[in-house]
């Protein structure tokens, strides 16, 4: 765990290039190995979950014409823009079901595990890399941004295989043009991909002046940082403009240790526990290492790695506190293999092997739960079922007949974006609300009309669909009350699961 960078070799492996290369090829199968079965544990059931308002967001987005794209990007969403226009050829090809437009997700996990190997092997030791590997493979915040169709599993591949590029751009030295361009573009990527990304630039900067003297190569990686901040300034000057967005996070606490020590990664209190006394234990030895030492010197694979488990958690923290809403938990999740990598250093400090696989086999229990749950059919948004009330319209509705939306709960959960999501189940109903639709105006949703204003549009229907979430109490819906006034009657309620479905016609009809 005392493993240091050295400046011209990408692992340290000995004067032999002969071992050199086998062991490389090793780790090469090691990383494809656990990245293999990352993917395929973020994969599996996957497709059980039914969409939510997020994933809404995105594949609504994707869907629309592509010239339409651009100026809802220029109102909201720029951050969003490149996972969009991805989605967007990706759901030509394979289409909009959950198992389809999640599985890039499940992918980017593989490729973010493999690369947490690789960058564990080359800072600290192959050991810590394996274990580092298996553990990301079940952080729960890793296996649910697997099975979402979002760009942070993506996201977060990007930003761990642009730290290994950074560590063999140091070990080796180099001051050649063409890999800082490639480290350029790599930040720039993870940019567009996600705007919080911008973060590693700490990071990469508190583990460059740690492991480098080199004025030449603080000078490369400083203009070629710089050129990769000014490439994504487009959608850096967008999202500040479109701040307004991420309003709804002033809503919440500025600062809960629930979210922060338990939420943002491990979800379980127990599984919280456990990895974070793994986490102290790893940095007591390693700060014992460093009082023990002479000269004092950290060893650079901690120094990565607790700065990137610490600090954009911090720098998002104090802008939520002083600045302006900005911090929910899912836009940390780019710094999960600091978090495996940081558990992994724990595990190794335990004295016998028997007790490390103990407690790679006890955080796989613990994670267990979390998993399954998040696999269940109203696993996401606290219980979202568009999938299954659409099956209900789908079932018992008829061609002519009329549906109208509860527009009542915030955007994320409402019912109407069910429709765009399971399109097949509302063939041939009259969306009398409708005013505009999304894919024709630069927004992310449809325009609507209140039913107030669209009584009108009812003549000659004799049956309305209301889709409503479930009210509390006693409470009927405002769109229900609407109706009765308007001469329809409930007919039949459809209780789902957080939705309620009513069929009212006209009385006498």
């Amino acid at each position: 765990m005392t493993a240091t960078v050295t400046p011209h070799s990408v692992i340290d492996e000995g004067p032999d290039p002969r071992v050199h290369g086998v062991r490389s090829m090793r780790l090469r199968t090691l990383a494809t190995g656990i990245g293999m079965l990352a993917a395929v544990i973020s994969f599996a059931g996957s497709w059980i979950p039914s969409f939510w308002g997020d994933e809404a967001a995105s594949i609504m987005s994707a869907e629309r014409p592509v010239s339409t794209l651009f100026p809802m990007l220029g109102r909201v969403d720029a951050v969003h823009g490149l996972y969009y226009l991805f989605l967007h050829g990706w759901i030509n090809i394979f289409g909009a079901s959950e198992l389809s437009v999640r599985l890039p997700s499940a992918i980017g996990v593989g490729l973010a595990a493999a690369g947490t190997v690789v960058l564990a092997a080359l800072v600290l030791d192959r050991k810590i890399a394996v274990i580092a590997g298996l553990v990301f493979a079940v952080l729960p915040r890793v296996t649910y941004m697997g099975a979402e169709a979002r760009s942070y599993a993506l996201g977060t591949a990007i930003a761990v295989w642009l730290t290994v590029l950074l560590v063999i751009l140091l070990r080796r030295g180099t001051s050649r043009v063409l890999p800082w361009v490639l480290y350029a573009l790599g930040f720039t990527l993870a940019i567009y991909c996600f705007l919080y990304m911008v973060l590693l630039v700490f990071v990469h900067a508190i583990m460059l002046l740690s492991t480098t003297r080199s004025r030449e190569v603080l000078r490369r990686w400083v203009g070629f940082a710089g050129l990769g901040f000014a490439l994504a300034l487009p959608v850096i000057v967008y999202a500040l403009g479109e701040h307004g967005q991420v309003s709804f996070l002033g809503r919440r606490p500025r600062f809960s240790p629930h979210t922060v020590f338990i939420s943002q990664w491990f979800s379980s209190p127990w599984l919280a526990a456990v990895c974070w006394l793994l986490i102290v234990t790893a940095v007591v030895v390693v700060a014992r290492s460093w009082w023990r030492s002479s000269p004092r010197t950290l060893p650079v694979g901690a120094i990565l790695v607790l700065s990137w488990l610490v600090l954009p958690t911090l720098l998002l923290e104090l802008g939520n506190v002083f600045v302006a809403p900005m911090y929910t938990t899912r836009y940390l999740s780019f710094c999960t293999p600091a978090v495996a990598i940081a558990i992994a250093m724990g595990i190794m400090v335990l004295a016998r092997n028997w007790m490390r696989v103990a407690a790679v086999a006890l955080l796989f229990g613990l994670a267990a739960p979390v998993y399954l749950a998040q696999r269940g059919p109203y696993a996401k948004n606290g219980g979202s079922d568009w999938r299954q009330a659409s099956a209900v319209l789908g079932e018992h509705a008829r061609p002519g007949d009329a549906i109208v939306f509860d527009t009542a709960t915030k955007p994320s959960q409402r019912p109407r974006l069910a429709m765009h999501l399971y399109p097949n189940d509302y063939v041939g109903l009259d969306d009398v609300a409708l005013a505009t639709p999304y894919s024709d105006i630069p927004s992310l949703w449809d325009a609507v009309t209140p039913l107030d204003r669209a009584a009108d549009r009812l003549g000659g229907i004799d049956t309305v669909w209301a889709m409503e979430m479930k009210p509390k109490g006693a409470s009927v819906p405002a769109d229900v009350l609407e109706l009765r006034q308007l001469g329809f009657q409930v007919q039949r309620e459809y209780p789902v699961h957080r939705t309620v479905i009513y069929e009212l016609s006209r009385s006498g009809s």
